[in-house]
């Protein structure tokens, strides 16, 4: 379908004008604006313009996500603004995308990956262990909730919904002790001091994809892949698809405890990942390494040894 706003410039040229779609919420907008001022870099005489949406999954402020339709409501809206033409790209953070890609849609870049770990907020206490047995935790990620719970079984975790000033707005009332959050939102809202600890990879494995930005776009414009191919990071590329091809290949999506992080060097990839009931009382882990041309391959190798461990019981369980 042509874009009702601009015809398609071939392959390889300088583009004219780019609407990107993206979530109105203050982190959303400033990875869109990012995008933004990379493509002006890029093409300055390119008019890139941002298209802020409200998406459903904005307005289940309260509800979860995982019983109303997964992490799938935050971009649905965006890929309708691509279908019609009302916008070329779409930015998202990939721990947001879902594993499988809509049919006619790619991923035309990801991005160099911002710091991958969790973070811990808080008033009172400097790190996790410093909070006492009873007190109340917010995170609105099973993946992490289970991890915390292994390592800090006498938390109390309570879901926390909203955009990152919403869920620090209800830490500050009070309602929590503390909360968990993924640490590149906070940075690239300039709320780093926020930070009271880290989480290392070793303590919480990350979502798939977390701290990297994805490009989608329609899959039939070429022009635009093409656009956006020097935003690719081939690194982060390679780490974030053996992740994605893990969470693939369990059926993952965000009502699954599951964490995947790939590091690579000198051609190999070494990949971690597991899967956890929410209250962690089952845990299954698995890790590889292979070389890092074939990242889906090694993320399909750790799903299966997760399988293997339990992460099948662990699965089915979940669906019950």
């Amino acid at each position: 379908m042509a874009s009702t706003h601009s015809s398609s410039p071939a392959p390889g040229s300088q583009p004219e004008r780019l609407i990107i779609a993206t979530r109105e919420s203050r982190l959303a907008v400033w990875q869109a604006e990012h995008v933004q001022q990379r493509l002006k870099s890029l093409y300055p005489k390119c008019r890139v313009e941002l298209l802020p949406m409200t998406t459903r999954g904005d307005e289940l402020q309260e509800a979860k996500l995982a019983t109303e339709g997964g992490k799938g409501l935050f971009i649905k809206e965006l890929e309708v603004a691509l279908t019609d033409g009302r916008a070329d790209l779409a930015v998202h953070s990939m721990k947001d995308m879902p594993a499988e890609m809509p049919p006619g849609f790619c991923l035309a870049a990801i991005t160099e990956r911002d710091d991958p770990r969790d973070a811990v907020v808080s008033s009172q206490y400097a790190d996790l262990s410093e909070v006492p047995a009873g007190a109340v935790v917010g995170t609105s990620s099973l993946r992490r909730a289970s991890q915390v719970l292994e390592r800090f079984p006498g938390v109390e975790i309570r879901p926390i919904r909203g955009n990152v000033n919403t869920r620090l707005a209800k830490l500050d009332r009070g309602e929590y002790a503390a909360i968990v959050l993924a640490a590149s939102g906070l940075k690239r809202l300039g709320l780093e001091s926020r930070i009271r600890s880290y989480l290392s990879v070793e303590q919480c494995l990350p979502s798939a994809g977390q701290g990297a930005l994805g490009i989608e776009c329609r899959a039939d414009r070429a022009d635009l892949i093409a656009a956006v191919a020097p935003l690719v990071h081939a690194g982060s590329s390679i780490c974030v698809r053996a992740e994605r091809a893990v969470n693939r290949a369990l059926g993952g999506n965000c009502s699954i405890p599951l964490g995947a992080y790939a590091e690579s060097w000198a051609g190999t990839l070494r990949l971690r990942a597991l899967v956890s009931s929410p209250d962690a009382t089952r845990i299954a882990r698995a890790e590889a390494t292979g070389p890092a041309d074939n990242p889906e391959a090694l993320g399909e190798k750790v799903a299966e040894l997760l399988r293997e461990r339990g992460a099948a019981e662990i699965l089915a369980a979940l669906d019950a």
